[in-house]
């Protein structure tokens, strides 16, 4: 199973590079990004312009391969970066690229005329993504209805507002700033934490909302009805479920995919929505992390997911997928940018 790659993450089994073997390395990244083709060694002593020999870079070459960075189909052919050599690129040698001021701008202008409404936003979010990085763009969101709460906690903020920390069964959590009409103290706010948990707990956030208003036990004492209102007045209305992606034609015109019997199963495992919509949610929220090589689904051999779980009070993601060979640089910005905005504005 793929697991989320962070710049800047390492471990201690990664290969320690030397400067010739990172130059090689890169070099060849960059070339076979360009044409989806192996790399040879006489390819990059010419158009990599490497200020090596032709036996030091076939050198190189042959412990970059060792090591599991490179890749190839026989023994006479070029070489291409392995999945590992990917994951390895991401979390030790990318750099997000600048984004020019005309495409934060392209960003900001585009997402705040579809802010009025969270599906609206969330297709414009997928075109943006999709015509900014030339790969497949996602977004989506997914109701916590039917998540149940595992955890619940009380906490006072000042005199007249208290904090109500949810904690639901798949691992997300829900926050609410509660406005009281009479303050409560911290004794208090615990004796109503102890009454919500025993009525609560185990129980999805649909009828949570529902006993919020209706329980017997909640409105009968005066300081639970109290938190039991303001947590109810403070609920913003569930946010269906819903899937957007845009941009199949990039995805049909990469060299992986051209002519070849890959693209359907693959549009179709994107239409389904699994296991796409749990690798899109399951990480780090408010940060982007790619996922390399993925392998959850025959369809999704040898693609890449970078992807950018919303923080906040709806449960969403952005991202873009593509083949292993994207512009991790490029999508790992374009992706932070557009989901940070996304945030904002819901």
């Amino acid at each position: 199973m793929s697991h989320p790659a962070f710049p800047g993450v390492v471990s201690r089994e990664d290969p320690d590079l030397t400067h010739r073997q990172r130059d090689v390395f890169v070099a060849l990244v960059t070339l076979h990004e360009g044409s989806a083709r192996p790399v040879g060694s006489e390819t990059l002593a010419h158009q990599a312009r490497i200020p090596l020999s032709p036996a030091s870079i076939r050198g190189a070459l042959a412990e970059l391969e060792s090591m599991g960075l490179l890749a190839r189909a026989h023994a006479s052919s070029g070489r291409v970066p392995s999945e590992s050599g990917y994951d390895y690129l991401v979390r030790h040698l990318l750099t997000p690229s600048p984004l020019p001021p005309d495409v934060v701008a392209q960003i900001d202008e585009t997402l705040r005329r579809s802010a009025h409404d969270v599906e609206h936003l969330l297709s414009e979010a997928s075109r943006l993504l999709s015509s900014l990085t030339h790969q497949l763009g996602l977004a989506l969101t997914s109701s916590l209805e039917h998540e149940r709460l595992a955890t619940l906690e009380l906490e006072p903020l000042d005199e007249r507002r208290a904090l109500l920390v949810l904690g639901l069964g798949g691992g997300a959590v829900r926050t609410l700033v509660l406005e009281l009409d009479n303050p409560l103290d911290h004794g208090q706010l615990q004796e109503v934490q102890g009454v919500l948990r025993e009525r609560l707990l185990g129980r999805d956030l649909a009828e949570v909302r529902e006993r919020l208003g209706a329980d017997p036990e909640l409105v009968r004492r005066s300081a639970v009805r109290l938190v039991a209102h303001a947590a109810a007045e403070r609920w913003s209305p569930p946010v269906p479920d819903a899937r957007f992606s845009a941009g199949a034609g990039h995805i049909a015109e990469q060299p992986e995919f051209i002519g070849g019997p890959r693209l359907g199963p693959l549009l179709r495992v994107i239409e389904n929505g699994p296991p796409l919509d749990r690798l899109m949610m399951d990480g780090l929220e408010g940060h982007p992390a790619a996922r390399v090589g993925l392998d959850e689904d025959l369809a999704l051999a040898r693609c890449s997911l970078v992807s950018y779980p919303l923080p906040g009070s709806v449960r969403a993601a952005v991202g873009v997928l593509g083949p292993l060979r994207m512009d991790y640089a490029r999508a790992f910005s374009i992706v932070d940018a557009v989901g940070r905005r996304v945030a904002e504005l819901l």
